[in-house]
């Protein structure tokens, strides 16, 4: 494995997405600033704004499924990808120069199953700055990781555990636990770049107070096992990305 990603050094980079044209593309030059030839894949929920034009146009792979569901967005990716290493990316988060060089290197240990970003905000406020500090914290003392960290996995890693649990909410985190039980993980700099615009609605103080109550609810009591929209029927494929003018 070592020597296999030392010549490759690639990663496939996919990216759920819903109504992302606004922030999109921002996201997926992030994921080519150092100029590696990364394979990006875009998996639609039904958007109806200029999403998958942009994709289209930017030369990436689009796969279309309905309704969305962004666990089995993630997973259907994943199952078309080709690389060694896949990168979740949130369509409204930014990779750092740098970031991708920095996963080949540290995924050439053997060891190392995946791991995550430490992640800032776009936004000047000290509560988000706060429980950014507060999620390296957490990073350190076990290892958990978010989706807006940008999660990245061995591809047979990611197939041993079963992918992404199709849960209503906690993926990522019930993914990463499982992630820590198998093997050596690590929180990697420089940080990636997450918007903040969740937060605008309710402000940050009431978002970040409901988003602590319902991580606590889901540690006291589980996987969340709300049921899921049902997928549509199988036959969708992968959109051929046209070339860029």
């Amino acid at each position: 494995m070592e020597a296999e990603l030392s010549e490759r050094t690639s990663v496939s980079v996919i990216i759920p997405t819903l109504n992302e044209a606004a922030t999109l593309r921002a996201a997926i030059d992030s994921a080519r600033c150092d100029g590696m030839q990364s394979e990006i894949i875009i998996v639609d929920g039904g958007s109806f704004d200029a999403t998958i034009e942009l994709s289209e146009a930017a030369g990436c792979t689009v796969l279309r499924t309905s309704p969305a569901q962004r666990a089995r967005q993630m997973n259907a990716g994943a199952h078309v990808a080709r690389a060694d290493v896949l990168l979740f990316l949130h369509a409204d988060t930014q990779l750092a120069p740098g970031a991708m060089g920095a996963i080949c290197e540290k995924m050439r240990d053997p060891r190392l199953v995946g791991g995550a970003f430490v992640r800032r905000y776009d936004s000047r406020s000290r509560l988000l700055a706060l429980t950014c500090q507060l999620a390296a914290v957490r990073n350190r003392l076990w290892g958990w990781h978010l989706g807006d960290q940008a999660m990245f996995v061995r591809a047979s890693v990611f197939r041993e555990l079963g992918g992404f649990a199709e849960i209503a909410t906690f993926e990522d985190l019930d993914f990463s636990r499982r992630l820590g039980r198998s093997g050596r993980i690590v929180t990697l700099c420089p940080p990636v770049i997450s918007s903040g615009r969740r937060f605008a609605e309710r402000g940050p103080l009431r978002t970040t107070l409901h988003d602590l109550l319902l991580t606590c609810g889901y540690l006291l009591h589980g996987i969340d096992r709300r049921p899921v929209p049902e997928a549509a029927p199988a036959g969708d494929e992968p959109v051929v990305p046209r070339p860029s003018p």
